[in-house]
């Protein structure tokens, strides 16, 4: 059986991490696996939304594999991590397309930040959230330092950093890490009702807009708008030019449905 499985249905790719006996942890191969995924999301115009989640219920996923790091300190095979980084997303900065992760169980770790590179997450009630790394002697390294205290401020950031405490769904959703809470056993009919949710828009309007929010938040406010006004996002040029344009208006004025094409 595959470390890692794919399913597609209609415009969504669904990645579960098929590790339940290891808590979803990410060894080397799984995280090439999970690399390989997503170059094929990007490549794909007809997938518009990804979904990323653990199999087995009691773990999105416990970060990484600790026996595996283990393994490499004695000589043993060495623990690799794809150029994407941790789950081949970490450090995936040219994905414009929606990730949504789907939270059961513990996200520890590289697991929490797999959870964060996603651009929504959805959690179970039992589910938790950690990052432990210092109690082994080492650091958040796949992008927790930098990106927890842009999505939840500093202080809290830095409490979650240097305690290594872990806390719940409820909890993480009101710091704004988590889009929705659902009862355990509902996340299946949440992921479908987001993902109705997105793909009932213009990919290459959800596409733009993750562009643009991304480097945007690099720039001065008005920098960004400038740099918009002026055609310096090419995505967003994409999307004036497309087809998808085109139907949305006519959709709209006809009072139906827009079919959309993804160009």
């Amino acid at each position: 059986m595959s470390k890692v499985l794919t399913r597609t249905d209609g415009h969504v790719l669904t990645i579960t991490i098929n590790r339940p006996e290891a808590m979803n942890a990410l060894d080397p191969e799984t995280q090439a696996l999970m690399s390989d995924a997503f170059d094929d999301f990007a490549a794909d115009d007809a997938l518009w939304v990804a979904v990323v989640r653990g199999a087995g219920g009691r773990a999105f996923s416990a970060g990484g594999d600790i026996r595996a790091m283990r393994t490499a300190l004695e000589g043993g095979a060495p623990y690799t991590i794809p150029a994407t980084g941790y789950g081949g997303l970490t450090s995936r900065f040219d994905l414009d397309k929606p990730v949504i992760a789907a939270v059961e169980g513990i996200a520890m770790g590289g697991g929490f930040e797999v959870a964060m590179a996603c651009d929504l997450v959805l959690a179970t009630r039992s589910a938790s959230f950690a990052l432990p790394e210092p109690r082994i002697g080492a650091v958040a390294y796949a992008g927790g330092m930098h990106r927890l205290p842009r999505q939840i401020g500093m202080k809290r950031a830095m409490e979650l950093l240097l305690t290594a405490r872990s806390i719940d769904a409820a909890q993480a959703a009101q710091w704004g890490l988590v889009n929705e809470v659902v009862d355990d056993g509902a996340l299946d009919a949440a992921i479908a009702r987001w993902c109705e949710l997105l793909c009932a828009n213009a990919p290459l309007a959800l596409r733009a807009t993750k562009a643009a929010v991304r480097d945007g938040l690099a720039l001065p406010v008005d920098e960004a708008i400038r740099r918009q006004d002026a055609g310096g996002y090419p995505a967003i040029e994409a999307m004036r030019g497309s087809r998808d344009v085109v139907e949305g208006i006519m959709a709209f004025n006809q009072k139906r449905a827009p079919v959309w094409e993804g160009r």
